[in-house]
């Protein structure tokens, strides 16, 4: 079947009224060329399932649908929800609109197993989303992939490498068990209104989990490493009950900083403190 006939997103904005609302961390994107480009960053998503945070008037979500996907789309500004609710419509029911908070969702009961996640993020409500998603303890996750959009800075904590200035716990916990990347780069002028700062479309794919490790553990392990992170590791992990004896098991030298281990150092120790 061909394709709805829409209105210009602009008419749509400008029929309802509708303007980010900065207290929601709301920037909508209207470039139609960008919104297509990221519903292909998860690949093929004929018939898939797609969760989608903070869709606004709906531009992610036509590239979406546009692609052939089912959507779940949750939102907590009702302004929004009646040109949504047209897109429902006018795609023979395959978005599914959820008003609420998407911190209060059970995702995966809305969205089914092997749904991707794909969303231009709202940024007060992103690294707190994307904490949750990679928290999980199952593993492999209910979502088959993310792909958030987020600040520039926030997506290189995500994906840094140790020995450089972005690398913390973020990139750990995102890296442990999961392959993320940056995608590409977005421009604050593709954004109504234009943030202060540049975005980035971040792609995580989950990878299997390190036997032998407690998220918890992990957890545990690089708050301590990273609160204090100017500190040497025998000052900043003392207080972790066996972390001192664990770095001279594995032969790492107490007097290095968080930032420079990597990602499988910080599971190694988690392991040998979970023996």
């Amino acid at each position: 079947m061909p394709p709805p006939v829409l209105p210009p997103l602009r008419e749509v904005i400008a029929k309802y009224g509708l303007s980010a609302e900065k207290a929601l961390g709301q920037n909508f994107l209207l470039d139609g060329q960008l919104l297509d480009r990221i519903a292909r960053v998860p690949g093929d998503l004929a018939d898939a399932s797609v969760y989608e945070v903070g869709p606004g008037p709906g531009g992610l979500t036509r590239a979406l649908l546009g692609a052939g996907a089912h959507v779940v789309a949750v939102e907590r500004d009702r302004r929004c929800l009646v040109p949504l609710i047209e897109l429902t419509n006018a795609y023979d029911g395959r978005l599914t609109v959820i008003e609420g908070d998407a911190l209060d969702q059970d995702e995966a009961a809305l969205a089914g197993r092997g749904a991707h996640i794909v969303a231009n993020l709202p940024y007060n409500v992103g690294t707190p989303l994307l904490v949750r998603w990679l928290s999980a303890a199952d593993w492999a996750p209910w979502w088959a992939s993310l792909t958030l959009m987020f600040q520039k800075e926030v997506a290189e904590r995500i994906v840094a490498r140790p020995d450089t200035d972005h690398y913390g716990r973020l990139a750990v916990l995102a890296q442990w068990r999961s392959r993320p990347r940056i995608a590409f780069t977005v421009n604050r002028a593709a954004f109504v209104p234009p943030p202060k700062v540049m975005s980035a479309v971040v792609h995580i794919v989950p990878s299997e989990a390190p036997e032998g490790v407690r998220l918890a553990t992990l957890e545990r392990i690089t708050a301590a490493a990273f609160g204090q992170r100017r500190k040497m590791l025998r000052q900043s992990l003392k207080g972790v009950p066996g972390a001192l004896e664990a770095l001279e098991a594995l032969g790492i030298e107490p007097t290095r900083r968080a930032e420079t281990l990597a990602v499988a150092d910080y599971v190694a120790l988690a392991r040998t403190l979970d023996a």
